[in-house]
């Protein structure tokens, strides 16, 4: 049924190309989610919980800041690619160069800013010093961008499956032979390189390259002008998105964070849908932006209808066995931690929203108001986390991630005329009527 809907909306050239792009997506993340699943709780089982928060924070710690780095430049550069593929060498080119500059400087201000807060503490200064490494390997993003572009992400899928199963074989013997957390750090600064590795291989033998790539300074301007707000958003995403593990750990201690990062681990395993739809349908959905209007909000309502669909499949049943479901995977230990996921997986669905109403912002190329809205939903989450993560710890912050999310990826359309329309399909969406 709904692929008999999505072929109604899609010219059945269209639909093949993008199905078959969001399949190689899909094959290369469930590959991922169910043997990253099951390492992954080994791992967590192997750590405990206070290392477990350790790791988590440090990751988290490299997440916020690594945001700098990609200079908001994904869905910009595949959009550009797109509407100007005579310029694919230059704007490919002046990507990577901007993309490199951005890695090594937010590199050496992830060590300051390390060294300025866990002075005290050295292993933490050294795990988020390795972690950090990984920044530097995704320079060269702009390669998969273009992949995107061309809907071609089983190349992607490649690499990352190659580098996934090497990392996670790594971190099984790993766990026999009782490495150190130390170990664990360095495999995901691997994975990375591995990955980037592969998809540069994939890209010089399936680009017929007619010149050189090319910086230009013109070009470079234009994605940093249009990019800008995404930058501004991409921090004030990850702010609200991982400053709950970084004060929980330093508020409520690294036990608790270790119980809030197992929640959010099975919570945000799901995400990976949006995460594949969105980039799959993205280039056609900006075409059908600048050829036919009304298709467009069609295809944005069965986005909507489809994410919405398929997260409630999945939070309904988890937030009923959630007290089941936490020990049974991590073990008694972390039991605390099962009000948690039963709050954090409704986050999941209002954050899928989001993902699938940047396609409509990246469309009308309205970026600043993408800012505005998380924005919002950042100063909710910081605020209410200092307020009551030290009165309730993982419970309160998992609360307000809730609300935080809701409110930038839904609530927040009714603030504002130009997104009232999307407000309402969501609605349509959340009501279930898909009719």
């Amino acid at each position: 049924m709904v692929f008999n809907l999505a072929q109604k909306k899609l010219s059945e050239n269209e639909t093949q190309k993008i199905l078959a792009n969001i399949g190689w997506l899909s094959t290369e993340r469930l590959i991922r989610m169910a043997l990253g699943f099951i390492v992954g709780v080994w791992v967590s089982r192997y750590l405990g919980p206070e290392q477990l928060g350790l790791y988590s924070y440090a990751i988290s710690f490299i997440i916020i800041f690594g945001v700098l780095a990609t200079l908001g430049l994904e869905r910009i550069v595949v959009r550009e690619f797109v509407r100007f593929p005579d310029r694919t060498d230059q704007i490919l080119g002046t990507a990577l160069i901007l993309k490199i500059f951005a890695a090594i400087a937010t590199y050496l201000l992830i060590i300051l800013c390390s060294h300025l807060l866990h002075s005290e503490n050295p292993e933490t200064h050294l795990i988020v010093s390795v972690i950090g490494l990984g920044v530097i390997f995704q320079a060269l993003d702009p390669v998969d961008f273009w992949f995107q572009s061309q809907v071609q992400s089983k190349y992607t899928a490649y690499a990352k499956s190659v580098a996934f199963l090497l990392v996670a074989l790594s971190r099984v013997i790993l766990i026999l032979i009782h490495a150190p957390l130390l170990a664990f750090a360095w495999t995901g600064v691997a994975e990375i390189l591995i990955t980037t590795l592969g998809l540069v291989v994939a890209f010089v033998w399936k680009k017929p390259m007619n010149r050189s790539l090319a910086y230009c300074h013109r070009i470079a301007k234009q994605l940093l002008r249009d990019s800008a707000p995404l930058i501004l958003s991409g921090i004030m995403i990850m702010i609200y998105g991982r400053i709950d593990q970084i004060m929980i750990l330093r508020i409520s201690g690294e036990y608790e964070a270790g119980l809030y990062s197992a929640a959010v681990t099975l919570a945000e395993a799901w995400n990976f849908v949006p995460l594949i739809v969105v980039p799959s349908v993205l280039p056609n959905i900006i075409e059908t932006w600048q050829t036919d209007e009304g298709l467009f909000y069609q295809k944005l309502q069965f986005l909507y209808n489809s994410i919405v669909g398929f997260f409630l499949l999945i939070a309904v049943p988890t937030t009923l066995l959630s007290w089941w479901i936490i020990p049974v995977v991590f073990g008694a230990d972390y039991a605390g931690a099962s009000p948690m996921l039963a709050i954090l997986i409704w986050a999941s669905l209002f954050s899928g929203l989001g993902i699938a109403r940047s396609s409509f912002l990246t469309a009308m190329n309205w970026a600043s108001l993408h800012f505005l809205t998380v924005a919002g939903g950042c100063v909710i989450n910081v605020s209410l986390n200092f307020a009551f993560i030290p009165m309730f710890g993982g419970l309160a912050a998992a609360v307000t991630t809730l609300i935080s999310y809701s409110f930038a990826g839904y609530f927040s359309c009714f603030f504002s005329k130009r997104l009232i329309r999307n407000g309402k399909m969501m609605t349509a969406a959340l009501c279930l009527r898909w009719r």
